[in-house]
């Protein structure tokens, strides 16, 4: 019996080892055709770069000498990131209010792309900060204004923040002095992105 057992074992171990050799193979396979999937869409990519020399032989004069005032937005946009992450830093724990993920604003990945020159690489990263840097601050600020101002205007503005439509009506005195605690904590669309239900706001 044991002798039978024994075989059986040993059976089951020589095919799980087979399985498992066919599953690496599998994955080798998928990986290799995948790399060759990647550099064929690199090359097809390619073919769309435009060079460095022509791309700049192609722009207008006017263009060209505008890129240094657009290029000297680094400074402005560089210093209210930092302000802007300090005080954060400092002024939303002692409020209470969740931080903000400057990584889900600032996203660098289109410089990446293979059609792409150095000049186009350079102005997509820069795109990529400006941007992700004024939506950062956008929350930032919304989350700061739901805490000290959560009131709606008296006419409509236009492109209002998320946090916007929480906010209470324009005058309404007794809404707002009732309110205003609650919507002080009121971040759950934050703290369920962010946190398992367990973690929640003690």
């Amino acid at each position: 019996m044991k002798d039978r057992i024994d075989e059986l074992l040993a059976r089951i171990t020589a095919l799980q080892d087979e399985l498992d050799n066919e599953y690496r193979r599998a994955r080798e396979d998928w990986a290799r055709k995948k790399a060759e999937l990647a550099d064929e869409l690199a090359r097809q990519q390619r073919r769309y770069k435009t060079g460095l020399f022509r791309f700049i032989a192609r722009s207008r004069i006017l263009v060209l000498l505008t890129a240094p005032v657009i290029y000297a937005g680094w400074i402005p946009f560089l210093l209210i990131d930092l302000f802007v992450t300090i005080y954060q830093g400092i002024c939303f724990p002692v409020y209470r209010i969740p931080k903000v993920r400057r990584a889900d604003y600032i996203v660098f990945d289109r410089e990446d792309l293979p059609y792409l020159n150095l000049v186009e690489k350079f102005n997509c990263f820069y795109c990529s900060y400006g941007n992700g840097v004024a939506a950062y601050v956008r929350e930032v600020a919304a989350r700061t204004e739901q805490y000290w101002c959560p009131i709606k205007h008296a006419r409509r503005i236009r492109a209002a923040h998320d946090r916007y439509p929480k906010f209470f009506d324009y005058g309404d005195a007794e809404a707002f002095q009732q309110g205003l605690s609650r919507l002080r904590r009121q971040y759950d669309d934050v703290e369920e992105a962010k946190a398992p239900a367990s973690r929640r706001d003690d």
